[in-house]
């Protein structure tokens, strides 16, 4: 018989479910993407840039990871996402990598959204996020730590 539920976690259930879902709204907008996976908009070093991630989305990347059978975050020692497999340099949690993955990075992908064109999936991120208890983004390795 499996444990019974927690108010906890369903708050990251529900958090789950309201990412999942701005994703899902994103992913709708009439604005061209195309993505080819070639990560390097993932190496933050040469970048310059480090995604930040709300609670709630931690919580969606972090069950993602764990899914791939991993427990614990690697250090990158390169300057790269700590979510890109080791082996092969994919991202390990790509359907449910986080809102600026999708929206910021890569220029090869259609290059940024302006931040008025995402404006209200970010707001309903920190909602979201504020629903659980959230504090505010943090910078991804940060973010992750904190739900590992």
């Amino acid at each position: 018989m499996p444990a019974p539920r927690t108010p906890r976690d369903e708050r990251a259930q529900t958090a789950i479910s309201g990412v999942k879902e701005v994703y899902a709204d994103l992913a709708a907008r009439p604005v061209e993407r195309n993505c080819i996976r070639r990560t390097e908009c993932c190496q933050f070093r040469h970048t310059g840039y480090t995604p930040w991630l709300t609670d709630a989305e931690a919580v969606v990347a972090v069950k993602a990871f764990r899914a791939t059978g991993r427990t614990r975050l690697p250090a990158p020692v390169d300057g790269s996402c700590p979510m890109l497999d080791p082996r092969n340099g994919k991202c390990l949690i790509y359907a449910d990598r986080p809102f600026a993955c999708r929206t910021h990075f890569c220029e090869a992908a259609g290059g940024p959204y302006t931040r008025k064109e995402v404006l209200d999936l970010i707001r309903r991120l920190e909602a979201v996020s504020a629903a659980m208890g959230g504090d505010g983004p943090r910078p991804i390795q940060t973010a992750l730590a904190a739900y590992m």
